[in-house]
């Protein structure tokens, strides 16, 4: 997920190429594993965890299941659809911080493999239908974190891990930069503009789940699983003409929350008794703020709170 404050108006559709290079979609159900690295809350966890089980739970509408369903409309070589069966399979916790507080890229991959190769109780290695979520904690630096990125995903090299399966990483940016990555509940320190008023005051938005870093963490989430399934090997969805930097169906609508969102606007969304703003509902009453992504029937950017 690259940081830019992106001109995606969600009519935008003539501008936008994006184009299907033949690889595979992950049509399958998907067995999903999480490594928490580092220092994580119990708080933080079940929030992230709820928004796991949201993507194939029902909700009230709109619901998280409802903002998968444009994901969904994602299909291979054979027709098949993207899943809409996300299990959450196993939980890793490595709160040793097995390879310190400095990650490169590659380093998320020999986490992955510390997770699958740990004694007592290892991750399972699933090179059928697994996909790695590996998460890091406030006080760990990752590399483009914060400058370039605020998540990413890739497959795993067999020499790192012994298969090839797709992963995401995603780090807290609560600490770090949360101006960047859990926008809008924060507010870019380099923006030149004020922000949004909030209750009359000059709060930021308010976040639906009392933190704005895991708030945040969840809309880049979202975003690195549309992707992540949509373009696993990075050969499938994506528009531009150089597959080491794709725009894939999520950064498309980078900013973009709701009906006249883009240039900066984040668009029509819902407000709580509290000014907590979100736009679905999950599971256990939970409700989340998650970017809209590309529909590629309509060719622009949708969700299920959209107003038309």
């Amino acid at each position: 997920m690259q940081f830019n404050q992106a001109e995606n108006y969600e009519g935008s559709s003539d501008l936008v190429h994006l184009d299907y290079h033949m690889g595979p979609v992950l049509a399958s159900p998907i067995n999903l594993y999480i490594i928490w690295y580092g220092n994580w809350k119990p708080t933080q966890q079940a929030t992230i965890r709820d928004f796991l089980h949201s993507i194939s739970s029902s909700a009230s509408y709109p619901s998280v299941a409802d903002w998968w369903k444009t994901v969904r409309l994602y299909t291979d070589q054979t027709g098949s659809n993207i899943t809409g069966n996300l299990v959450l399979s196993g939980e890793f916790y490595d709160f040793k911080y097995s390879h310190g507080g400095h990650l490169s890229r590659l380093d998320i991959q020999s986490i992955i493999k510390t997770a699958v190769t740990s004694y007592p109780r290892p991750l399972p290695l699933n090179p059928h239908n697994g996909l790695y979520l590996v998460l890091t904690s406030y006080d760990v630096q990752v590399q483009d974190f914060c400058r370039a990125v605020c998540g990413f995903h890739y497959f795993t090299f067999p020499t790192i891990v012994g298969v090839t399966v797709p992963y995401a990483w995603v780090g807290y940016s609560g600490t770090q930069c949360p101006g960047m990555c859990a926008y809008p509940f924060a507010w870019p320190k380099d923006s030149g503009k004020p922000p949004p008023s909030r209750n009359g005051g000059h709060n930021i938005m308010g976040s639906p789940n009392g933190d704005p870093g895991v708030d945040g963490m969840i809309s880049v989430i979202a975003h690195e699983l549309a992707e992540v399934t949509s373009n696993p090997l990075v050969n499938a969805w994506y528009a531009g003409d150089d597959p080491t930097a794709p725009t894939e169906i999520a950064d498309l609508c980078l900013g973009v929350y709701g009906s006249g969102g883009g240039g900066g606007y984040m668009g029509k969304v819902y407000k709580d008794s509290w000014g907590n703003v979100f736009n679905v509902h999950g599971v256990k009453g939970r409700r989340f703020l998650l970017q809209w992504v590309w529909n590629p029937l309509t060719r622009r950017c949708f969700g299920p709170n959209a107003l038309d």
